[in-house]
């Protein structure tokens, strides 16, 4: 279970709390959503350097430099700064270790082991922080926007990825065969790029120059292969299929020696008792 806090750099005053499942793009999605509902878009938010917020490694060769956070929030009109170290983000740095001690006591004492029950326990924890520890601001305005009526938060907080259609009209994403139904618009979208959206509740979109097209799935996950990297929304599946698969060769698998070593092992024993053997006959 991880935490996602978003806290006033300035006042200290939490803005935003969140458990989720793992620290994932679409858990930052979710929680996003609920900051931007609340308060409203901010000037920028100051981040650590998290593959989330940053693009790293082998990828900053690739692409527009932006993960699909950045994406998101640079279509709200948002900038985003990273922090070269956790020293500079001062603050926040603080918060959370205030947070990881006194949080997890006070969950303890109203008696919350799940996390659906945490979440529901944080705006009343949020009210207690705020109201012990947050200082007044410098400047008393609000500096928040509001969301404009162009910003669909539903199609701007999910994953987009981009793929070519074939001449056939169909688009492989995450191991699915997306076969779109023949109209007069897909023909114009035939060999050109296309963006499949992937919500976090497991809905699919294919948008051609920001249109949808209707279309239906073929599932082509037969197998799992080793070597290759499984998105976090089939993630689960994967899993199940593994086990399964572990528990059929369970009662297969050779003794941890292995057939090869056991072998070598019993013929170096043999030869040895048989070496003993004559020594003691010429004895």
């Amino acid at each position: 279970c991880s935490l996602l806090v978003f806290i006033d750099d300035a006042t200290g005053r939490l803005m935003q709390l969140m458990f989720a499942v793992s620290e994932s793009a679409f858990a930052y999605f979710d929680a996003l959503r609920g900051y931007l509902e609340q308060h409203g878009r901010p000037i920028a938010f100051y981040s650590d350097k998290h593959s989330i917020f940053r693009v790293t490694g082998a990828d900053k060769r690739a692409g527009d430099g932006l993960t699909q956070f950045g994406r998101a929030l640079q279509s709200l009109n948002i900038e985003i700064i990273c922090a070269n170290s956790s020293q500079a983000k001062g603050r926040v740095e603080r918060a959370n270790k205030t947070l990881q001690d006194r949080l997890v006591k006070e969950m303890r004492l109203a008696g919350i082991n799940d996390m659906t029950a945490a979440n529901a326990f944080v705006p009343q924890f949020i009210a207690i922080w705020n109201a012990r520890f947050a200082k007044p601001a410098a400047n008393p305005n609000d500096l928040h926007r509001c969301l404009r009526d162009s910003d669909s938060l539903d199609l701007l907080l999910c994953w987009r990825s981009k793929r070519r259609m074939t001449a056939n009209l169909v688009v492989h994403y995450n191991r699915m065969q997306l076969v779109i139904e023949d109209c007069e618009l897909a023909r114009h979208a035939a060999g050109q790029d296309i963006e499949v959206l992937d919500f976090p509740d497991g809905r699919l979109e294919v948008h051609w120059r920001n249109i949808p097209l209707p279309y239906r799935a073929i599932d082509k996950l037969q197998r799992v292969d080793p070597a290759a990297i499984v998105d976090n929304k089939r993630l689960s599946e994967a899993l199940s299929y593994i086990q399964a698969e572990q528990a059929r060769r369970e009662p297969l698998k050779p003794d941890r020696i292995g057939p090869q070593r056991s072998h070598q092992k019993t013929g170096i024993m043999k030869a040895r008792t048989d070496k003993f053997a004559q020594m003691k006959k010429r004895a």
